[in-house]
């Protein structure tokens, strides 16, 4: 007879014995899973971790790898539940800690992100993945804005091509769109185009630097936002390997 808990789960020492029959199905299962994982059929990988679980529902990786394909379906909450099962299995499980990290830098959560990566980071300590998601998640904390510098803009500081268009002055506005319709209209000049146009693509691309200086002058942070954006987005796509 077994002791249930509330959420009618059995605490691990009072589960039943997992038979040798099914801990060899359900690493059969795990081997599929990863297998969907290559092939970036999540559902079906959801599909075997969760027969996997069924089968032998103490292996904290079954969890684990569960959480990575709930994530890469949008599912952070359910990944998030799942690392979390398998901490509670093996609370010395860096992967678990990682993965929870990145659901949670997911749902904008960052401080507790960075708790997360702290943590794995403390069990393996030279995992690079985990350095460079940590500073990511830090920085994102650090570009949250105050309550005061959000009094003085009464909206948030969000990057846009009209954030763009109205950091530059009108001078320079005028410049460029002269510019370009230059080019246009000499595109279409007959023979002598092409001497002009190429004098008017060297005239553009000097526009164009103009334009880029005059934004890191007039408004450089809006330029370190966008470095962080696209450092931030060339690490979501990182792959990993699974257990």
């Amino acid at each position: 007879m077994y002791c249930f808990l509330q959420n009618d789960e059995l605490t691990p020492a009072e589960s039943p014995s997992v038979s040798p029959a099914d801990i060899e199905k359900a690493e059969q299962l795990k081997d599929e899973g990863n297998n969907y994982m290559k092939e970036q059929n999540y559902e079906a990988a959801v599909e075997c971790y969760s027969q996997a679980v069924e089968l032998d529902p103490n292996n904290a990786v079954y969890y684990c790898n569960r959480a990575a394909a709930h994530s890469q379906l949008g599912h952070h909450e359910d990944a998030i539940t799942d690392c979390e099962k398998a901490i509670s299995i093996d609370e010395k499980y860096s992967k678990a800690y990682g993965r929870m990290g990145r659901a949670l830098a997911a749902l904008n959560k960052y401080k507790e992100a960075i708790s997360s990566y702290q943590k794995a980071l403390d069990l393996d300590p030279e995992n690079e993945s985990y350095k460079s998601y940590l500073k990511i998640a830090e920085q994102k904390v650090r570009q949250v804005p105050s309550p005061r510098s959000h009094m003085i803009t009464g909206r948030r500081c969000v990057i846009s091509t009209d954030k763009l268009t109205n950091t530059l002055s009108k001078a320079s506005r005028s410049v460029y769109k002269k510019r370009m319709s230059g080019m246009m209209s000499n595109a279409g000049g007959g023979p002598a185009a092409g001497v002009g146009g190429l004098t008017d693509l060297s005239g553009l691309i000097q526009a164009g630097q103009q334009f880029a200086q005059q934004i890191q002058q007039q408004n450089p942070e809006l330029i370190q936002q966008l470095r962080n954006h696209v450092r931030s987005r060339s690490f979501s796509g990182t792959t990993e390997e699974h257990s």
